[in-house]
């Protein structure tokens, strides 16, 4: 497999080290300083491309590799607002690309066990809160993996209509505390409270392997689809 890095920080540089160990080649890494290498590259030589770059940095990437017909992995978190535009531009365009707040296979499966728990503590007495904890270098907070666990409790639990990222008295918020502290990978934390007990869920990544490798998996499987691709599609779930 042909890979075009875009974004060389830590998960870059990470993805491009597993990538080679595994026979897969790495036609170019891009980041902020070689961004015009891109008009160089023959873009028939690139399979898919993995994305992590920077919230500015990405919606570009993403219609850059839609208008040159290559599936495009993201990983990049902080721009997610702006996705309902990407998704109709790639649907227009006849475009192939994923974005996963989270690449992790343990962390997709957190996920739904998520989902699965808010479903079951619906109507329940119970104050849920969440929190979040990572490396200082990591720019936004809430971290995107939060933000998907937060819309998993939302979607699920009729009391709550939206979330915070700091603490709230106010029942309809779902407070998310973000902690930045070194060394982090990311742990998240689901935490349901009573005045008779507490029920917790936890996911700690050890490394930063684990988002590599399926960052990896997941560019294999995508440059064979077409369209709007998610985790779930991924993962069969």
């Amino acid at each position: 497999m042909r890979i075009l890095l875009l974004g060389y920080g830590k998960m870059g540089q990470l993805i491009d080290q597993l990538a080679t160990e595994q026979g897969h080649e790495i036609v170019a890494k891009i980041n902020i300083d070689n961004r015009d290498k891109l008009e160089t590259l023959i873009t028939s030589h690139i399979d898919v491309a993995i994305d992590f770059s920077q919230p500015s940095a990405a919606m570009e990437n993403i219609k850059w590799c839609i208008d040159n017909k290559i599936p495009v992995a993201v990983g990049t978190t902080g721009w997610l607002e702006h996705k309902s535009e990407v998704d109709a531009y790639c649907i227009e365009k006849n475009g192939t690309y994923l974005y996963a707040s989270n690449f992790s296979i343990g962390v997709n499966i957190f996920f739904k066990v998520n989902e699965r728990l808010a479903q079951l503590m619906n109507g329940q007495e119970y104050e849920v809160t969440t929190k979040e904890v990572h490396h200082t270098q990591k720019l936004d907070a809430p971290s995107g993996t939060s933000i998907t666990l937060a819309e998993g409790i939302i979607k699920n639990l009729d009391s709550k209509d939206s979330w915070v990222n700091n603490d709230s008295d106010k029942p309809s918020e779902l407070s998310i505390i973000s902690e930045r502290v070194d060394p982090a990978p990311g742990t998240h934390i689901i935490n349901y409270n009573s005045e008779v007990d507490t029920i917790e869920i936890k996911h700690t990544a050890h490394s930063r392997e684990g988002f590599a490798k399926g960052a990896i998996a997941v560019a294999h499987w995508l440059k064979d689809q077409n369209g709007v691709k998610s985790m779930d599609d991924f993962l069969n779930i």
